[in-house]
């Protein structure tokens, strides 16, 4: 298993891959020397290397996402060993939602046939490993709003993921107080 970081237009990015495919992606932290310990952290035994030409590929795709071009991520194979089926479909199902498209928690569970299922959909993407591939970012609460975002700097991380491919209208989460 090896790694490599990459800057985007959001910051330093991260990609681990093995032989099957990519691992993990890794959004920015607060800089390229947390993103590294983040991603020795999230993936112990995973080395420095050279991406070989598939993942540079991937890299180059999600990088150009990132700066506001219409990527659409979908070729990029992902290496699902060890994801729990549930997830799997979950995260099967986000990669079709287009850049600038959003789809709720809701929808995702109905069209995986599970209707009331919302809050499974939303543990699986909050332990996806591919964010931006699988783009979680993508995946709104009831009514538009937000919901959470596990990746590093939270919902203002996905709200600026969003507002980069050209989604309006989301709205904020709801005061307590």
């Amino acid at each position: 298993m090896h790694y490599t970081l990459f800057e985007t237009a959001i910051g330093t990015c991260g990609v681990v891959w093995g032989d099957q495919g990519l691992r993990g992606v890794h959004l920015p932290d607060a800089n390229p020397a947390r993103t590294r310990t983040s991603v020795a952290h999230r993936f112990p035994g995973a080395t420095p290397a050279e991406p070989p030409p598939l993942v540079q590929q991937a890299i180059d795709g999600i990088a150009a996402l990132l700066r506001g071009d219409k990527r659409d991520l979908r070729e990029i194979v992902l290496d699902f060993d060890g994801v729990p089926v549930f997830n799997r479909r979950v995260y099967e199902l986000a990669r079709t939602i287009e850049p600038g498209a959003t789809l709720t928690y809701g929808d995702i569970a109905l069209r995986l046939g599970s209707p009331g299922t919302a809050r499974a959909v939303g543990q699986a993407l909050g332990q996806n490993p591919w964010p931006i591939v699988v783009p979680c970012h993508r995946v709104l609460a009831a009514a538009g709003r937000m919901g959470g975002f596990s990746a590093p700097g939270g919902v203002a991380t996905k709200r600026r993921m969003l507002e980069i491919e050209g989604v309006e209208g989301v709205r904020p989460e709801p005061r307590l107080f």
